[in-house]
């Protein structure tokens, strides 16, 4: 039942529309992104808020959490913990090299009424067509694919964690994620579905909002080739966010898909 976002890469431009419903911002922020050393630990918290890296609104469920290691495989995240306002977890790195930590959620979601009554369903691709019963109307279903991520290296950094999984948006750096200084340019890139995201609009905004009243937000769009740059005015941690949605068009369903990144920018 999983549909692709066909021709996303044509029509990205027309799709990306903001999320009304999805006002506050999710994040997952690492303590630090460079260290060095035989090993070392990083502490993460993640949370959906009003402001960037604020705590104040809910914990982020992290049931889809995957962390790669430079050599490929999955670690465990360790001490973890759930707050009223933010999730917690510890990582231990033994391995030098660049470490992909993700939360990734993807699933289908539908409204349909059912004896006169509005009636609301979600879960997994594979329990769809099965899940909406017999007689019911007005059925609109969506497919939803959301990440939430973040990276650290110890030692010197490296590419192996950024292989391209071909579903929702995903963040190809051009720049290494882990080499960023105030006051250079840096450039990433962004698929859909594994195609380019020609046209898409990416929200940049820096942390420490709650100290200020400029909220220092940059807003860059996608090249034909889902390329977009941007040169980081200041050392801090940074939210980068982009979001795209498909109505349904005959047989496909209606497709909804965000991209939240953290990228620390050095002195």
């Amino acid at each position: 039942m999983k549909k692709r976002f066909a021709l996303v890469a044509l029509a990205a431009a027309a799709l990306a529309l903001p999320f009304a419903a999805q006002a506050h911002r999710a994040w997952l922020a690492p303590s630090s992104t460079v260290l060095s050393g035989a090993e070392a630990w990083v502490t993460f918290d993640a949370g959906m808020s009003n402001g960037v890296f604020i705590a104040d609104h809910a914990a982020m469920r992290l049931d889809g959490l995957t962390i790669t290691a430079p050599d490929g495989s999955a670690l465990e995240a360790q001490n973890m913990m759930r707050g009223r306002y933010r999730s917690t977890f510890d990582l231990h790195l033994t391995q030098q090299g660049t470490y992909r930590i993700a939360n990734v959620t993807s699933g289908m979601s539908a409204t349909y009424k059912l004896n006169g009554e509005d009636q609301r369903w979600r879960g997994s691709a594979a329990e769809f067509p099965a899940a909406i019963p017999a007689g019911a109307t007005d059925v609109v279903a969506t497919r939803n694919a959301n990440r939430i991520e973040t990276y650290v290296t110890l030692g010197a950094p490296t590419d192996s964690v950024f292989t391209i999984k071909g579903d929702g948006i995903e963040l190809v750096p051009v720049t290494h994620p882990n080499d960023l200084v105030a006051g250079e340019a840096a450039t990433f890139k962004l698929t859909v579905d594994g195609l380019p995201a020609q046209g898409l609009e990416v929200t940049i905004a820096r942390g420490g909002s709650r100290y200020r009243d400029n909220p220092e937000e940059m807003t860059v769009t996608t090249g034909a080739d889902g390329a977009f740059s941007v040169t980081w005015p200041e050392a801090g941690m940074y939210w980068v966010n982009a979001q795209v949605r498909k109505p349904a068009q005959g047989a496909d369903v209606a497709t909804s898909a965000q991209y939240n990144g953290s990228l620390e920018v050095l002195p």
